[in-house]
This record gives structure tokens, C-alpha cells and sequence, in this order.
């Protein structure tokens, strides 16, 4: 079990974002968030949205700095990822 993080590349609301995500465990993925002081609103059905300045201090927690291919690819394998048809549903 692991709590990834990518690059902070997405822009919006004048910031840069990167995506935390478990590979395994959605209880994980909130616990670690919660432990490290990133808000519930940040989460998006299978991940969190994380400013880039708070990249660094995750990583020193224990995420695991990766490549957004390869966050999308563990994520996929999981059985967590939620498509955006899904997303559009829902």
C-alpha cells in the first residue's frame, strides 16, 4: 500500500495542483489527508487535489513522488479510478 503524488502541473485559482491517490485504499488516502492537513473538500471521488506548495511536506510524510502516467497507471490498477463518464454521472 502506498500514498502517490505527482507533479504539481494543473493550474487553477491561480495556483499549481498535483494529485494525491492511494493504491489501494480510499480509508488510507483520507487518513494520510486528514494527518497531514489537507482540507476533505480537496477530495475528488479518487483523489485529492494538493497545492503545489505542499508537495515537498507530503512527500517528507511519506508519499511517494511518481509521474502522473504512472499515479493514472497504479490508480487503474487498483480498481479505484474513477472514469469521467463516471465523473459526469455521478
Amino acid at each position: 500500500m502506498a500514498i502517490l503524488i505527482d507533479d504539481a502541473l494543473w493550474p487553477a485559482h491561480g495556483r499549481l495542483w498535483a494529485h494525491l491517490v492511494s493504491d489501494s485504499d480510499l480509508d488510507e488516502l483520507h487518513a494520510f489527508a486528514a494527518a497531514n492537513g489537507i482540507s476533505r473538500r480537496g477530495f475528488d471521488l479518487d483523489h485529492y487535489d494538493v497545492p503545489e506548495d505542499a508537495h515537498e511536506r507530503l512527500v517528507a510524510a511519506g508519499a511517494q513522488h511518481v509521474s502522473g502516467r504512472e499515479l493514472v497507471r497504479r490508480l487503474i490498477a487498483s480498481g479505484l479510478r474513477v472514469t469521467g463518464r463516471e465523473r459526469r454521472r455521478r
